[in-house]
């Protein structure tokens, strides 16, 4: 038998100022963070029927991905 359980928080209005304050910070962060990869996309997409000479993609170290974003969350949550 499986049981649940449901929590419902009443935050004094000091934590709540605070607790908003931390969703303000991370929301700000996710959505730059998704802006940066969807413009490293735009900026090295290329056509489905075209085939370049040169492959004008950026390197693996440049690429703006979910892990690479990953990685520097510890030094953003430093700051």
């Amino acid at each position: 038998m499986k049981t649940t359980f449901q929590y419902q928080l009443y935050p004094e209005t000091k934590q709540k100022l605070e607790l908003n304050e931390w969703l303000r910070i991370c929301r700000y962060w996710y959505k730059r963070q998704i802006g940066y990869r969807f413009d490293w996309w735009q900026m090295n997409r290329t056509d489905v029927n075209s085939c370049p000479l040169e492959c004008s993609i950026a390197s693996a170290s440049e690429t703006q991905n979910y892990y690479s974003q990953k990685a520097s969350l510890p030094v953003l949550k430093k700051d």
